[in-house]
């Protein structure tokens, strides 16, 4: 044993003595290698750039999306990361540890991680990264790291690193003052008191790339997992782990690993990038070429005395423009001027549909109009006024986007929109489709599905007086079976869900009646009553101010609810719960409401800001950051905290999660607005609760404004 023991040590040595030389002194013999295919870094089984169970100093391209599902030894993890970044990426875990002897779920866990590249891998140095993983959640995987890797050959990588918490529980060399000891409680707490304190344990490895799809690894760990091999009798005999991994032609990987002398396991990744997704160009038909005027034509104002000319330019722009997917509700002509009030159903690229209605414009108006004024309307809102002169688009047809763009103005469209012509409304429109509604992160049951049928009508009585409803047939599933009841130390808002679920079946999920307008140049409001969401029906009132050209937007928005009945039909309860673990009542107070802020940073950041009062009647506020991209793709999270304690609001501690908005466009290659929202909460609970209104107004009226029609431009032409 003694001789064992004394090998294994010396090939530590030696391998940490050969990381350490590689990355900091060998490296400077060492010229930076041209990355290639077999380059490519790959994800470990806590899904962050890494070789097996520990990180390494990679990063992934900026906006890289990743999915991994991992199970070994025992314990399986499904995270999802996000390249923030540049040099930052975050990542999301849920986890499950099965015990050992009988092979039982012993514990489900969420963890949030977090990375920083502080140094780039140049000719002479190695990529530096310093990370904390599971730094808000129970701490179960809590850890910091600093890694640094580097390129020796091509497909051949050496990464060497120091670890704390779980990455210096083995074989640790030293200390960095003392750690609180691992408490599992609620979680979702920043772990901030352990951060980067207690033994310090070295890790290092390596990888090498046989060729583009094949890559071998090898890795000395310096997780003790100590919590598994105690608590849930699992085993660990070694520190060596070993890896290999196929990368298929659709960029799916398939992992194969043996870990800690004992355990063999497997695990798939893929990865996306919505910064780059979708068809490039897009699929659709080309719009229609400009129609230059004849020379001197411009001077021919005889039309404006001859109605049925007018009339017949006016059907022409109508038809051309219907062909393209868009609606002119109304064409006023003057003299040199022609606006049209235009309703935009088809393309999410805005400039887009600019671009083709102007092109329309240049085939089917008199020759004397000289200035364009196109005025997208949505919910009968005016929103911006985009103007450019017609000599202006038939001399660029043919050049850059931003030729055009430069000689276009967007403006405010308060006023400025035609009245709508006459027969237009009562509009109607009805779908039948099928729904999904998911539950995640039930510690009894961590994935829960409903599927059925969904049908949506929608009446636009008046441009702003609009009646809409759903109504949902569940045909298989089994959120009905729910079983998890929590206690909740604030008024059941939320926590009732299940209930919902097992008892709406068919549902009305909303059937509302809303009114929107202009009330002022800037400014914007929304009037909405009925069953506004399947828990909730009441009055909501929205005001918003947005100037076309400002990257701020303030809001103020005022709800008073009641509380539905578990059926979701048409009938209310009142507002008292009763606790069914303690059996206390609690009163939801009818009033809530929000003030806004929002601001655009640039660079596809957006931040919100909602601070007020939430369905419990706790106060505070609620912090938004969201990535978006040309193509339409939003990745962001947000953190809500309010007066309820931590303690008051249970399990998770506070309401936090992820949000992603894909968009169809970017799958099928051709023009569509239709989008799928998708939020991951951590948890569901009461705390920091907010009303589920359709028809929010902000991300309505900044599609039209100055910034987002700038980001779309360059799709003016096509």
């Amino acid at each position: 044993m003694g001789n064992s023991r004394s090998t294994a040590r010396v090939l530590i040595g030696r391998l940490l003595k050969a990381s350490v030389a590689s990355v900091v002194g060998l490296a400077a013999g060492t010229a930076a290698w041209p990355e290639t295919l077999r380059d490519r870094l790959t994800y470990n089984t806590y899904g962050v750039p890494g070789l097996i169970d520990m990180p390494t100093a990679e990063m992934p391209a900026d906006a890289d999306l990743a999915g991994t599902f991992s199970t070994v030894g025992g314990t399986t993890r499904t995270t999802l990361s996000f390249q923030i970044l540049p040099r930052l990426s975050g990542s999301f875990r849920y986890s499950t540890i099965v015990d050992g002897v009988t092979g039982k779920v012993r514990l489900y866990d969420r963890s949030f991680d977090l990375r920083y590249q502080l140094v780039t891998e140049g000719d002479y140095r190695p990529s530096v990264v310093i990370g904390l993983q599971d730094f808000i959640g129970t701490g179960i995987y809590g850890g910091e790291y600093i890694v640094a890797s580097k390129t020796l050959a091509p497909g051949l990588k050496v990464t060497g690193g120091l670890g704390w918490g779980r990455l210096g529980s083995y074989q640790a060399i030293g200390s960095t003052g003392s750690r609180p000891a691992l408490v599992v409680g609620t979680g979702g707490t920043p772990t901030w008191d352990q951060w980067f304190r207690g033994d310090v344990a070295p890790f290092a490895g390596l990888s090498y790339a046989y060729n583009d799809r094949l890559k071998f690894k090898l890795e000395y760990s310096s997780d003790d997992y100590d919590y598994e091999v105690t608590r849930y009798n699992q085993t660990k005999s070694s520190p060596w782990n070993f890896g290999i991994d196929y990368r298929f032609r659709n960029g799916g990987q398939l992992s194969l690993y043996h870990v800690r002398g004992e355990e063999f396991g497997a695990q798939f990744t893929f990865e996306t990038n919505p910064k780059t997704l979708g068809v490039p160009g897009g699929t659709e038909a080309a719009g229609l070429p400009v129609a230059p005027r004849q020379p001197y034509a411009a001077q021919d104002l005889g039309w404006t005395n001859d109605a049925a000319r007018q009339e017949s330019a006016r059907a022409t722009l109508k038809q051309l423009l219907e062909k393209e997917g868009l609606v002119a509700e109304a064409v006023k002509l003057e003299p040199k001027r022609a606006t049209v009030r235009l309703v935009n159903p088809r393309y999410g690229a805005e400039a887009q549909a600019f671009g083709r209605t102007a092109r329309a414009m240049t085939r089917s108006l008199p020759a004397s109009i000289e200035e364009f004024v196109i005025v997208p309307v949505v919910n009968g809102m005016p929103m911006s006024a985009v103007v450019m002169r017609r000599s202006d688009v038939e001399r660029l047809e043919h050049e850059w986007a931003f030729e055009m763009l430069a000689r276009t103005q967007i403006v405010e469209g308060y006023k400025l929109a035609p009245k709508p012509d006459a027969g237009i409304y009562p509009k109607f429109e009805w779908s039948l489709s099928p729904f999904v509604q998911l539950s995640v992160f039930d510690p009894d049951n961590p994935v829960r599905a409903d599927g059925g049928l969904r049908a949506k009508a929608k009446v636009e009585l008046t441009p702003n007086l609009i009646l809409t409803g759903s109504v949902t047939k569940k045909l298989a599933g089994n959120l009905d079976q729910v079983t998890r009841v929590d206690k909740s130390n604030l008024p059941r808002v939320r926590t009732d869900s299940a209930r919902y679920s097992a008892e709406g079946d068919p549902a009305i999920e909303y059937l509302q009646l809303a009114m929107y307008g202009r009330p002022g140049k800037n400014l914007y409001s929304r009037v909405t009553v009925g069953y506004l969401e399947r828990m909730y029906g009441g009055a909501s009132a929205e005001l918003l101010w947005k100037p076309v050209g400002s990257r701020l937007a303030l809001g103020a928005e005022l709800n008073y609810v009641l509380r539905r009945d578990y059926d979701q039909l048409f009938g209310f309860q009142d507002m008292t719960t009763i606790d069914p673990v303690t059996g206390i009542a609690r009163e939801i107070p009818n009033v809530n409401g929000h003030v806004s802020a929002y601001y655009d940073f640039g660079n596809g950041f957006h931040g919100q800001v909602d601070a007020g009062r939430y369905l419990a009647g706790d106060y505070g506020a609620t912090f938004e950051l969201n990535r978006e991209f040309a193509n339409g793709w939003r990745v962001g999270a947000y953190a809500t905290f309010t007066d309820a304690s931590f303690e008051d609001f249970g399990e998770g501690s506070f309401d936090k999660g992820i949000r992603f908005t894909i968009p169809l466009a970017s799958f099928m290659g051709t023009p569509s607005r239709t989008e799928n929202a998708v939020t991951i909460q951590s948890l569901s609970r009461d705390g920091g609760a907010r009303l589920n209104v359709n028809g929010r107004l902000y991300g309505q009226v900044r599609d039209y404004h100055e910034a987002e029609v700038v980001d779309s431009w360059g799709r003016f032409w096509r």
